[in-house]
């Protein structure tokens, strides 16, 4: 059983989206997440970023526990942003910079004891994810919103 999942600013962005292609996947692990008791994770990143275009109000903050960014986590973000830059050439990032929020929401999700997953459906931040994996092996499982919540924890889905 896991204990708990940090989701990213790309989830709530279809999840409260009922017209986003992806909606139905992002309810799906929601609700899931409920029934199974795995507790669900907001970065004070995710929320800044989300609050970019939206409203803080509108995130299902009663289900979900903040995460604050502190020192801690300030110090493993510069272990892997040190890993990604060194990289960059090999990440073949679509228009995009190296996004020091990646790097920040990982090091929360490797340094909190509690988070074993990470939910997004953020592909350019996966192949961050997965150079990350190849060089350190975050101690976290990053899950694609992309593949739906039964075919991630293998249940039938009836």
């Amino acid at each position: 059983m896991h204990k708990a999942v940090l989701l990213d600013t790309s989830f709530f962005l279809r999840f409260l989206n009922d017209n986003d292609p992806l909606f139905e996947n992002a309810d799906g692990y929601f609700r899931y997440f409920i029934k199974e008791e795995i507790s669900m994770m907001i970065s004070t990143i995710a929320i800044a970023e989300y609050c970019v275009g939206g409203d803080v109000h509108e995130l299902p903050l009663r289900n979900l526990r903040i995460v604050p960014f502190n020192l801690d986590h300030s110090k493993r973000t510069g272990e892997f942003a040190r890993i990604v830059f060194q990289n960059k050439g090999k990440l073949k990032l679509k228009e995009r910079n190296i996004i020091p929020n990646d790097s920040k929401l990982f090091a929360q999700a490797d340094y909190e004891q509690s988070i074993e997953l990470y939910l997004s459906s953020d592909s350019e931040s996966l192949k961050i994810y997965n150079l990350l994996k190849k060089e350190i092996n975050p101690k976290f499982q990053f899950i694609d919103l992309n593949v739906p919540f039964h075919e991630t924890f293998g249940i039938l889905d009836l």
